[in-house]
């Protein structure tokens, strides 16, 4: 790594680091979202946070250095939001992921410790030109999305999607199936889709790859960038895609759309709860009935007793070992396949 800047994951689609740039500040009015920029750390915030790296390792840092990451939104219901559009005349934003999405914070919870502190220094340029993550996503041919999905969806963030992702695209390569996985919408990280990749998948995407930080974004934005990765796993031509929709379909990441954009190649949907009541609203909202429902919902008897009586669908904890033959036959029953 080039010690003079941290370059956090959300580069990893650039050759910023290689390559190299200079920095140049823009006047606020010629930022836009997936611009890089560099900026200096002010104040480091908790010792328990980390920036997530190109290679998807973690990093503490030290007030003084320099990280580079690009401009975006976030608005996690559990969490923080914050967006690039709402910084002042002193420069000052927080980094408001791990991945290094970068813009003024609006709100944070109290359950979580501070955030890390910077100010704008400027932009990645190359001949006084920004440098934008749209600027390395890889032309792709197009193809008719005709792949099989495995949906998670969740009812808010830290649900249990990527967990749950991770445990059926386990069971799909023992039975020596070709999978991609895929995270569609929420804010980059690149831990989600390397979960999938450590677990055996053949290929993995997600929307960073298609030159977004998050997808809170101008809808038809968000349907050309999905374009892109619907192509990316068309071309891959596995037996299943294992999709996540990250956060939930109600928060403002394009949820709605994603879900919308492959309701007629779903086969199979996994809803990740953290309550039973949220379970009853997404499916009222969408009118997406789940052919399982998992997660902290389920760790109980007494939540699983009330998810099935309120809403009528199966509850089962995939996470606990001993329900995996339960689960096997009734994801292989509705996929068709020996698991």
């Amino acid at each position: 790594m080039n010690a003079k800047h941290i370059y956090t994951s959300l580069t990893r689609i650039s050759d910023l680091e290689e390559g190299g740039f200079k920095v140049k500040a823009f006047f606020k009015e010629k930022w836009q979202t997936g611009d890089y920029v560099v900026c200096k750390i002010l104040n480091a915030g908790s010792s328990l946070l980390k920036i997530e790296l190109q290679s998807g390792r973690m990093r503490g840092v030290i007030g003084g250095e320099c990280v580079v990451g690009a401009l975006g939104e976030r608005f996690a219901t559990l969490e923080a939001t914050g967006t690039w559009k709402k910084v002042e005349e002193d420069m000052i934003m927080t980094v408001l992921t791990g991945a290094g999405l970068i813009g003024k914070l609006t709100s944070k919870s109290a359950f979580i410790p501070n955030m890390i502190k910077v100010k704008y220094l400027g932009h990645a340029t190359r001949n006084g030109k920004k440098i934008t993550m749209d600027d390395f996503v890889k032309p792709i041919k197009s193809i008719p999305f005709n792949t099989p999905v495995i949906l998670f969806v969740g009812t808010s963030m830290s649900a249990g999607k990527t967990t749950s992702a991770r445990i059926v695209t386990n069971l799909l390569k023992q039975a020596n199936l070709k999978v991609v996985g895929a995270k569609i919408s929420g804010a980059g990280r690149f831990k989600d889709i390397l979960a999938v990749k450590d677990v055996g998948a053949d290929a993995v995407i997600d929307f960073v790859d298609a030159g977004l930080p998050s997808t809170i974004c101008p809808r038809n934005v968000y349907l050309s960038k999905l374009k892109h990765i619907k192509n990316f796993i068309s071309n891959v031509d596995p037996d299943f895609a294992v999709i996540e929709v990250g956060a939930s379909p109600l928060e403002p990441y394009n949820g709605d759309l994603a879900i919308e954009a492959i309701k007629d190649q779903i086969k199979f949907i996994i809803l990740c709860a953290a309550d039973p009541y949220g379970v009853y609203g997404i499916i009222k909202a969408f009118n997406l009935k789940p052919d399982i429902v998992t997660g902290v919902a389920t760790n109980t008897l007494a939540g699983r007793n009330l998810v099935e009586n309120l809403c009528d669908v199966k509850a089962l904890n995939i996470i606990d070992p001993k329900n995996n033959s339960e689960f096997k036959k009734i994801l292989s029953d509705k996929l068709e396949v020996e698991l």
